[in-house]
């Protein structure tokens, strides 16, 4: 497949061909973000630089320094990068986890007898996001110079954190894949990433990021764009508050959503709509099995 024209604007500027570099795309396609991220970093103006000044000797001792590890600078280098590719803006929602859990308590000991995994709050999210996508394809799109890719597949990653730092493998053709399947994925790609087996092939071509700060107990969060994806989602901590149903008070299990998204490819209206589907989806999961 013959590279885009930003692609090829990118090459002959940075001296950088095509061919040597990792593709991100559909089939191992090389994008405008990958050509940037493998780009030398220019020099923007020039300068002074800052000498950062030694230790004193009262400070001896109270400072270490280190090397970035290869897999910290990468993440810096596509941090920094879709920064500043994206015109990325967040909106926020918020869920009622009570008919998922539900489900959870329900089904938990059958579905872990089935199928030798457990269900998780994941898969539901995964399954929402999919549900979304379809409804709103330009969510599945991304940017390659004065062109619009639109994707027609739904590979989703989830971002998985290890010892050594994040990553993001990715659950191909998710629309295909039952609840099991998908809790299954990404059980064995945590593994992989935890024993340092993860490859590039696990984390290449994804069109959407999932990635769950409530792991850690993050409350809110405004999730970075994985690039050259036009959106992520951030899910968070549950926690018991209380909520107006029905014109009563009530305590509910209610996370926080966040959706990251690059207002060059998707419309503010388009975003609110999209999480919005999502909040539909997760507070009442039979919309999953009609589509609606």
């Amino acid at each position: 497949m013959p590279p885009s024209p930003a692609v090829r604007r990118i090459a002959e500027e940075s001296g950088i061909a095509p061919s040597s570099v990792t593709g991100t795309g559909k089939d191992g396609r090389v994008t405008k973000g990958d050509m940037l991220a493998a780009s030398p970093s220019r020099p923007a103006t020039a300068t002074p630089s800052v000498a950062v000044a030694a230790p004193s000797a009262t400070a001896e001792g109270k400072t270490t320094r280190r090397k970035m590890t290869p897999l910290r600078k990468r993440i810096a280098e596509r941090l920094v990068a879709s920064q500043q590719q994206t015109a990325s803006l967040t909106t926020f929602n918020e869920v009622d986890m009570s008919a998922i859990m539900a489900l959870r308590v329900k089904h938990q000991e059958a579905f872990v007898a089935k199928y030798g995994t457990k269900l998780g709050f994941m898969s539901f999210f995964v399954k929402a996001v999919v549900h979304a996508l379809k409804e709103l394809p330009n969510v599945n799109a991304q940017l390659d110079g004065d062109e619009l890719i639109e994707n027609h597949y739904y590979d989703i990653g989830v971002a998985v954190g290890t010892e050594r730092g994040l990553v993001v493998p990715v659950v191909r053709n998710c629309d295909t894949l039952g609840f099991a399947d998908i809790e299954k994925s990404i059980a064995g790609y945590a593994k992989k990433a935890r024993d340092g087996k993860i490859s590039l092939d696990d984390l290449q071509g994804g069109v959407f990021t999932i990635t769950n700060g409530g792991t850690y107990g993050s409350l809110l969060s405004t999730p970075i764009i994985n690039s050259p994806q036009s959106a992520i989602l951030g899910m968070h901590s549950i926690q018991e508050r209380a909520v107006v149903v029905d014109g009563q008070i009530v305590v509910r299990p209610m996370m926080y959503t966040a959706l990251t998204y690059d207002h060059q490819v998707i419309d503010g209206k388009e975003a609110v709509t999209f999480l919005v589907k999502i909040k539909q989806a997760i507070e009442d999961p039979t919309r999953l099995l009609f589509s609606i």
